[in-house]
């Protein structure tokens, strides 16, 4: 199961253990129990001398097993293999059992253990992932350690393919999906101050008094994708007071499965690019506020003298110069029962939700690079995959389009005209399209519908604040100046024509290095 380089990796982690616990493990004799078994009796063997393992588990799901440090009422469960994506985070929960600090802040921690419900029960959650999944790791590790911390969180990790029965039953076609004392709690990206916030209600409350209370910045960035990163390390160099104010860190990026067209770097995936971004902005002095949403922003020249950045939570930053860079989102078909399925059968992420439709047919919207990768990827999971796209020919690269045409259970129908999602009340079961050649209109079975038609800016908050074109971006000179003074934008939520990590990165030191000249020009810094 390992070769000898993870072994020896793995090993080097496991010295920091420094408590004591027990693997209890509840098997059955399937062939993943065997592996499980394996797994575990080599991570034993590393450091017998702090952890034991017990085989006799009596879990209903099998195989499982919990990690329970010695003297504690710990409660943290691995239903299935906690591998691919997810081995990362079964390492962290061995470490944090074993007694390794989490990289958290202090502040961050206590409020987990003090997490109480009202009438004093436990919270019980259970989180299903997929292990080709990049969301599910942040939700499952700020779950493992909230229950390795405070022993009234119960967490339960379910890998769904090894439990296909209880994914079919609840209906979960789209992960991570949290469950919380048997309902649905959350689906989608979370991370630990995230659910630390939807669990106690001051929280938001306590965070939106600090952040109102941080003095001025000479440079405000709002967003974190590669132009909101690179504006700020540009914008830190210059030796000025920087923020970033972020919902997510990393943007888009994180959902991108394959960067290959990046200069200097031949491949990289999406969630280790957006690390390396936000390392290379943590070398600098700059203020990261990460998992904030920005609701409105009041320029100077109404606000008295300072910019004003409104945020969700009811926080209010100040800055003498601001640049967006708030990135783009998936375009929705916007038909009829789209909205009404959405995570029942109706996905926007290939890699995330794919092995969910193992052995169905499913549909990919969009003949362009995205709808093609996504195709290729889903063909090696699903039964069968047809691609609708909505013009006389595919968009994407040729040697995309070879590849899908190479794959025996794929197909491709042009001039189709999405209509309408389809389903039984609960789940998705086909969909309607427009043959617009013919005009005729025609009838698709499937379980699932993978969109992937292109993006939509992330500017809704910004109308009658900035100028924007008719789709939505905002309208930017070569300098990245906006129609408001000391305001400047980057990146995919503006009109630049082309949407690529590169062309985003190079906008945003554009657009920081234009805000510092506005800078010195007209105020001194702080």
């Amino acid at each position: 199961m390992f070769d000898d380089q993870l072994k020896a990796q793995l090993a080097a982690y496991l010295e920091r253990v420094v408590q004591p616990f027990t693997i209890v493990a509840s098997l059955d004799d399937s062939e993943t129990s065997g592996e499980m078994r394996e797994l575990l009796t080599t991570i034993q063997g590393m450091r017998a001398d702090m952890i034991t393992l017990a085989l006799d588990g009596e879990d209903a799901r099998k195989p499982s097993f919990t990690l329970q440090r010695n003297g504690s009422d710990s409660s943290l469960r691995f239903a299935g293999l906690p591998l691919g994506h997810e081995f990362t985070s079964l390492v962290l929960a061995l470490l944090w059992t074993g007694g390794h600090p989490p990289k958290e802040e202090a502040e961050v921690i206590e409020q987990v253990k003090a997490l109480s419900a009202a009438d004093g029960s436990d919270f019980n959650f259970e989180v299903y992932m997929s292990l080709t999944c990049h969301n599910c790791p942040d939700v499952v590790q700020a779950l493992s350690l909230m229950a390795i911390l405070n022993p009234k969180v119960k967490t339960t990790v379910i890998e769904g393919g090894a439990f296909q029965s209880e994914v079919e039953a609840r209906e979960i076609m789209a992960v991570p999906a949290v469950y919380l004392n048997g309902e649905m709690f959350h689906a989608g990206h979370m991370e630990l101050k995230q659910f630390i916030a939807k669990l106690d209600s001051g929280a938001a409350r306590r965070d939106a008094e600090k952040l109102s209370a941080k003095p001025a910045f000479d440079m405000l960035i709002i967003g974190g994708g590669p132009a909101g990163a690179a504006a700020a390390v540009y914008a830190a160099r210059k030796g000025i007071r920087t923020g970033v104010v972020a919902e997510r860190f990393g943007g888009q990026v994180n959902d991108t499965l394959d960067i290959d067209n990046y200069p200097s770097v031949p491949h990289t995936d999406g969630p280790k690019f957006a690390s390396a971004l936000l390392q290379h902005v943590n070398d600098y002095e700059v203020d990261v506020m990460n998992l904030q949403r920005v609701r409105a922003l009041t320029p100077a020249a109404t606000a008295g003298g300072l910019i004003e950045v409104a945020l969700e939570n009811g926080g209010v930053l100040k800055a003498r110069t601001v640049v967006l860079a708030t990135g783009a989102r998936w375009r929705s078909m916007n038909v009829p029962g789209e909205e009404q399925y959405r995570t029942k059968g109706v996905a926007y992420c290939p890699s995330c939700d794919g092995p969910l439709f193992k052995g169905k047919r499913v549909a990919v919207i969009g003949g362009g690079n995205s709808g093609i990768e996504a195709a290729i990827d889903l063909a090696g999971v699903v039964e069968h995959v047809t691609v609708l796209e909505f013009m006389p020919e595919l968009k994407a690269d040729a040697v995309l389009q070879k590849k899908l045409k190479s794959l025996p259970n794929a197909e491709v129908i042009l001039n189709a005209q999405t209509t309408e999602v389809l389903g039984d009340g609960s789940k998705v079961n086909a969909l309607a399209f427009k043959d617009r050649a013919t005009g005729e209109d025609k009838r698709l079975e499937g379980e699932g519908i993978f969109v992937q038609i292109g993006l939509l800016p992330n500017t809704d908050w910004l109308k009658g604040t900035v100028e924007l074109s008719k789709t939505g971006e905002i309208v930017i000179d070569a300098r990245g100046q906006t129609s408001v003074p000391g305001v400047f934008a980057a990146g995919d939520c503006t009109t630049v024509p082309f949407k690529q990590i590169v062309i985003a990165a190079g906008a945003g030191s554009t657009a920081a290095l234009s805000a510092f000249d506005h800078l010195i020009r007209t105020t001194a810094p702080a």
